[in-house]
């Protein structure tokens, strides 16, 4: 079975990104794009394009009848979802499925069971997989989760089952607030993911934020390409990623590994997968949620395993079998991945929207730019603000960060109006508790609103 068209139902770099592996793979590709990406880098490069409606996500990247009749038109037999908009619908999945497309991802019974958090939490504690204290169930009155509270202790966190990207969830510190936040979150995850289900979750304050990247074919094989660090977050959204996992033994990596490779099996998972964890201060580990998808941070993997994880994706599409065994995967060195955004950190990392006047990536031996950006370019308010994903390698974690740096004083992005987060990346990278590995998650909001007096102190 092979694939011999891909419809690219995404934007961005993701959608450069998967051109690219296509392309290196003799597979034609067709990208579906909105009016306002007409002018895109993917849409000059892609064999075909076929603009599947305006600006608003909705009306394009969201909307399953416009990208199901772009493949029908363009005659591809697969689409790729990358990461965001559609990548993890069920819906969409079944849709494809019955339309006789290859959808490049996990089936649809697999996304509807993983992408429900309630549910997921529910597989991964039958397959013996250590949860926090928190509810398996949603809870549906102010009375029930007042209740599950006092079991679940505070501080906790309430999380919309349906969320994902960091969004839908909020901290609770004490029963006081708690009526408050059960509604605040209901509403913005009915808004967001039209599934107004919450659960709560014990919030650990000092923590790290790991996951594992498995892939699994429909013939039985589950492998780990390794274990990344994101514990790095401003709004529990990602900003710099890292493998391998700095300060935590060897032991501790290979039970959290053991762990997601254990889940993804039982679930009877297919395709390319991240399973999260939470580690706390003892290095006690604690599932989280699977993204049933790429991730934006798969390029750190990539870097140190030597395996193109969109090829393996089509490969499993297509019915084939993984092209590596476990015992082919030995990562090398280490490698860190910071994400350019075009957003303003003085002010809470707003969005910062505008037209670039100058774009110029960073080069250079083991530097990788994931990008789409170029002079000219519009930074739209409709869509995400990630302008380039700056991945660099090196053969210690030291080096691999003195590298990033250089890279990132390379970077040249300007526009009218323009902030990014390049400045305040370094800063991260230049924080004693960074480099010396002892950041929590809690470390971006430390910088921020710590005074630096007491931060260099």
């Amino acid at each position: 079975m092979t694939i011999g068209t891909v419809l690219i139902a995404n934007r961005g770099e993701i959608a450069l990104r998967i051109l690219r592996t296509c392309r290196d793979l003799g597979i034609r590709t067709v990208a579906a794009y909105s009016a306002a990406d007409a002018g895109s880098a993917v849409v000059r490069e892609a064999d075909a394009a076929v603009c599947i409606g305006p600006e608003a996500a909705k009306r394009s990247y969201l909307n399953i009848a416009a990208l199901i009749e772009a493949a029908r038109l363009a005659g591809a037999d697969a689409i790729h979802p990358g990461y965001g908009f559609l990548s993890e619908d069920p819906d969409f999945a079944e849709v494809c499925a019955a339309e006789g497309l290859r959808f490049v991802g996990p089936p649809a019974e697999l996304l509807a069971l993983l992408g429900d958090k309630s549910s997921a939490r529910m597989a991964m504690a039958k397959a013996g997989l250590p949860l926090l204290p928190g509810t398996l169930q949603p809870v549906h009155t102010e009375a029930e989760a007042e209740k599950a509270a006092a079991e679940v202790g505070y501080p906790l966190i309430i999380k919309a089952v349906a969320g994902g990207g960091g969004r839908g969830m909020q901290v609770v510190t004490c029963p006081a607030e708690l009526p408050a936040a059960l509604a605040q979150t209901r509403a913005s995850a009915l808004n967001l993911f039209a599934d107004g289900r919450v659960y709560l979750e014990r919030y650990l304050l000092s923590a790290r934020h790991v996951e594992v990247q498995v892939l699994a074919d429909d013939q039985g094989s589950v492998i780990s390409l390794g274990a990344r660090d994101c514990t790095v977050q401003r709004r529990r959204q990602k900003l710099i990623e890292e493998t391998p996992l700095p300060s935590l033994a060897e032991t501790d990596v290979a039970r959290i590994t053991r762990d997601a490779v254990r889940g993804a099996r039982e679930a009877g998972y297919v395709g390319a997968g991240t399973f999260e964890f939470i580690v706390d201060d003892a290095d006690h580990h604690y599932f989280m949620e699977v993204n049933c998808r790429i991730q934006v941070e798969h390029p750190v993997t990539e870097m140190v395993t030597g395996v193109d994880i969109v090829a393996e994706q089509l490969r499993i599409s297509a019915g084939q079998p993984l092209s590596i065994r476990q015992e082919d995967v030995v990562p090398r060195g280490a490698a860190i991945e910071c994400r350019v955004n075009a957003e303003d950190p003085s002010r809470g990392f707003v969005p910062a929207p505008a037209v670039l006047t100058e774009f110029r990536s960073p080069a250079g031996p083991f530097v990788r730019v994931d990008t789409h950006a170029e002079p000219g370019h519009r930074v739209a308010a409709a869509y995400d603000s990630l302008l380039a994903k700056v991945i660099v390698w090196a053969p210690t974690r030291t080096a691999a960060i003195g590298r990033m740096q250089r890279a990132l004083r390379e970077c040249r992005i300007r526009g009218t109006g323009l902030h990014t987060t390049i400045g305040f990346l370094q800063r991260v990278l230049d924080d004693d508790r960074f480099r010396n590995a002892r950041h929590r998650t809690n470390l971006v909001d430390e910088i921020v609103y710590q005074p630096r007096s007491t931060r260099e102190s």
